[in-house]
């Protein structure tokens, strides 16, 4: 799909406040409300939109580890990636999954409530997979940005 300008500032509107009124969307980007909105259900429509979703801030809940795990396969072979992402898909522990080219294969981010859920975690997903040659874990110590934005749509 082909964005022009309009979409584009649409698009930059939506990842500051997503929560906007459709009127305030429509104000800022020169149009009129049932314009606006059609475009948005296009954007939608067209999977430019993935999904509108709400950050829960992490100092509302109990504290939670983040880990940033690197993980190398002993093979590349397409079959044995895809059991590997499969098992990847299905835990609720992973909140991120980056294929990457490298001396690794994949970086995953982790949530988990201590050391004792990423072992179980470890235990489940990373050890049960047989092409995992070998995974190296980093421990977050702080967020220093975290930004779900994509910029220079154009």
């Amino acid at each position: 799909m082909k964005l022009n300008n309009i979409d584009i500032r649409i698009l930059h509107e939506l990842q500051e406040n997503a929560d906007q009124t459709n009127l305030a969307l429509a104000e800022k980007v020169g149009l009129s409300a049932p314009a606006c909105l059609k475009r948005v259900q296009r954007l939608k429509a067209e999977g430019v939109i993935d999904r509108i979703v709400a950050i829960v801030s992490t100092d509302s809940f109990q504290r939670r580890l983040n880990m940033v795990v690197e993980v190398e396969m002993k093979s590349d072979r397409a079959e044995l990636r895809k059991t590997f992402v499969d098992m990847i898909l299905k835990a609720p522990e992973v909140k991120q999954c980056y294929q990457v080219t490298g001396t690794v294969d994949f970086v995953l981010i982790i949530n988990v409530a201590d050391i004792f859920e990423y072992e179980a975690f470890c235990q489940k997903v990373l050890y049960k997979h047989s092409d995992m040659h070998k995974f190296t874990t980093s421990v977050s110590i702080k967020c220093i940005k975290f930004d779900t934005s994509q910029h220079d749509l154009s």
